[in-house]
C-alpha cells in the first residue's frame, strides 16, 4: 500500500493535542515536528510544567512554549502559533484540535479525558490500554455515534497486530494464532551461562540443556526453559492487556487464561505455538499469545514485534519460503510472518491521520467485549488493603493477570483489572481466587464505572448490579 495516497488530502496538517508526556507522548511530540501532515503543538498533563518540559525536550525554543492556565489563554496561544502546555484537557478542547491522543496510562483520568474528547466530537487515539481494556468497546460506540472513531494507535502492539490480522485475512490465510514478542527478551550467554532479562542477570547453568529445541516435545521443553528461568518474571500485565485490545477487536480469543507465553527463539515459534494436533501448544485456531524472546547476545531482537502463525496449505509455496528465511514449523505445517517492530509515538501518526482523514479506526470496524482482564490473587489479601496500581507496568501487587470471556459487572463476577486498581477491598480475598466486583469499593463518581456500565448496558444489555453502582454514581 502507498501511504502518499491512502492519505492524499489537499487541507492543513491535522492539529492533535497529545495528554499524558512520558515515554510515548515525547516521543510522539519529538516526530510531531517532522510528520508533514500532522501538526503536535498542544500538551496537557497532571502539571503544566511537565508538559512544557517534553517541549523542550524535543526541541522545541522556549520562547514559543506557552504555558495556559485558562481556555481564552490557550485560544490566543494558538493564533499566534505557540506551542500550549496545559494542566486540563478541557482548557484546550475549544482549540481546531482533530484528534486527542490519550497517553495517560491512568484508568481513572483517561475515561475521563475520553469521554470529554468525544463529547468535544474530537477523535481519540487512545494509547492507554488501561482504559481500553475497561471500556474501549464503549467508547468506540459512543464516538461512533457522534460520527467520530476510538482508534489504538501504530506504535503500539495491538493496532500493529490487528492490522497484520487484517492483512493475512485478506489474503484468505489460515490463522492458526496470533500474538506479540514479551515485553523484554531472554538472553544467554553461552560462554558465560547467565540469563539476562528487563535489566536482571541470572545465573542459569541449566539453560544451556535447553537451548536448541531439535526433536524434544514443545511442552518439554518449554517446562525446562521456565523452570531454569524461574528467577525471571515469565508474565507481564501489559502483554495480557494489548491482547485483550486485539481480541475485543479481531474475536481472537487466548488458550488459556494466562497465556502459554513460552521463552522461545524466533524460528522456534511456528512449531511451539502451533496446534497439538501438529506438536505445538495451543488447542484450536484463532489463538492470542505471547512470547519471550530467546536470543544470544549478539543475535537480532524481535523487538516487541508482532506475528501471525498461518497454515502451510500449499506446501510447494512455503517450501520456496522457507528457503528465503521465512521461519516455517519442523513438520512443514505453520509459518510464521511478522513485523519485528513497535516504534511508539514515532509511528502513531498513521492512526492519527486514519481517523482525521478518512473518519477510519486502525483498530477493530466494530470492536466489542469479547474478553475481560481480571486479577486474581496470589497472595491472601486482607479488607481495607489498597489494591495499588504502580509500576512501570501498572501492576497490582499480590495478584496475577488474566484473559476471561467479557461479562457485564455483578457483585459475582470478576472485575476487571484497571477498574479494580486503586480500589480497596471491602473484604477478605483468598490466594487463588479472582477478585469480583463484590470485592472492590469504588470511589465516588467513577468515570470508568459510568463508561463500564453504559458499555454493558449496550453491549449485553445488562444492567450492572444497581445496589453496587448505586453506591457510587
Amino acid at each position: 500500500m502507498n501511504l502518499h495516497r491512502y492519505f492524499a488530502a489537499d487541507r492543513p496538517p491535522v492539529e492533535t493535542c497529545i495528554v499524558g508526556t512520558g515515554g510515548f507522548g515525547r516521543s510522539f511530540l519529538a516526530q510531531g515536528l517532522r510528520v508533514p501532515k500532522m501538526r503536535a503543538r498542544v500538551a496537557v498533563d497532571r502539571d503544566a510544567e511537565i508538559a512544557a518540559a517534553a517541549f523542550r525536550a524535543v526541541g522545541v525554543e522556549p520562547r514559543r512554549i506557552r504555558i495556559c492556565t485558562s481556555a481564552v489563554e490557550a485560544r490566543a496561544a494558538f493564533a499566534a502559533g505557540d506551542f500550549i502546555a496545559a494542566a486540563d484537557l478541557s482548557l484546550v478542547l475549544d482549540l481546531p484540535v482533530e484528534v486527542v491522543v490519550e497517553a495517560t496510562g491512568h484508568p481513572e483520568a483517561g475515561a475521563r479525558h475520553a469521554r470529554l474528547a468525544i463529547e468535544a466530537d474530537r477523535h481519540v487515539a487512545l494509547v492507554s490500554k488501561e482504559v481500553d481494556s475497561v471500556v474501549g468497546p464503549g467508547l468506540a460506540r459512543l464516538a461512533a455515534e457522534r460520527g467520530r472513531v476510538v482508534t489504538p494507535v501504530d506504535g503500539d502492539q495491538p493496532s500493529l497486530l490487528i492490522g497484520l490480522i487484517s492483512w493475512a485475512e485478506t489474503l484468505g490465510l489460515e490463522i492458526v494464532a496470533a500474538g506479540k514478542a514479551s515485553e523484554y527478551d531472554f538472553v544467554f550467554d553461552a560462554q558465560t551461562g547467565a540469563l539476562s532479562s528487563n535489566g536482571r542477570t541470572i545465573p542459569a547453568p541449566d539453560f544451556a540443556s535447553c537451548w536448541a529445541l531439535g526433536d524434544r516435545p514443545a511442552a518439554e521443553i518449554v517446562r525446562a526453559r521456565a523452570a531454569a528461568a524461574a528467577a525471571l518474571p515469565q508474565r507481564a500485565v501489559p502483554d495480557l492487556c494489548e491482547l485483550l485490545v486485539v481480541g475485543n477487536a479481531t474475536g481472537f480469543h487466548p488458550d488459556q487464561p494466562d497465556l502459554h507465553a513460552p521463552i522461545a527463539r524466533i524460528p522456534e515459534v511456528p512449531s511451539l505455538l502451533a496446534e497439538r494436533s501438529q506438536g505445538g501448544l495451543i488447542e484450536g485456531t484463532r489463538r492470542l499469545d505471547v512470547f519471550h524472546c530467546l536470543r544470544a547476545p549478539d543475535e537480532a531482537s524481535f523487538a516487541g514485534g508482532v506475528f501471525v502463525l498461518v497454515r502451510c496449505t500449499d506446501g510447494e509455496s512455503w517450501d520456496m519460503l522457507s528457503e528465503k528465511g521465512h521461519p516455517i514449523s519442523r513438520d512443514g505445517s505453520t509459518a510464521m510472518v511478522y513485523l519485528p517492530r513497535h516504534l511508539l509515538g514515532i509511528e502513531a501518526a498513521t492512526s492519527v491521520l486514519e481517523a482525521a482523514l478518512l473518519g477510519a479506526s486502525s483498530g477493530g470496524i466494530a470492536p466489542c467485549p469479547h474478553l475481560d482482564l481480571i486479577a486474581r490473587a496470589t497472595d491472601d489479601l486482607r479488607a481495607g488493603s489498597m489494591l495499588a496500581m504502580g509500576g512501570h507496568h501498572h501492576t497490582i501487587e499480590g495478584t496475577q493477570a488474566e484473559l476471561l470471556p467479557g461479562a457485564p459487572l455483578s457483585a459475582q463476577t470478576p472485575a476487571p483489572f484497571y477498574l479494580a486498581a486503586n480500589c480497596r477491598l471491602a473484604r477478605d480475598v483468598a490466594r487463588g481466587q479472582a477478585i469480583t466486583f463484590g470485592d472492590i469499593e469504588i470511589a465516588a463518581g467513577s468515570e470508568l464505572l459510568s463508561l463500564r456500565v453504559q458499555q454493558d448496558a449496550a453491549f449485553f444489555g445488562a444492567k450492572a448490579d444497581a445496589s453496587r453502582v448505586a453506591e457510587v454514581l
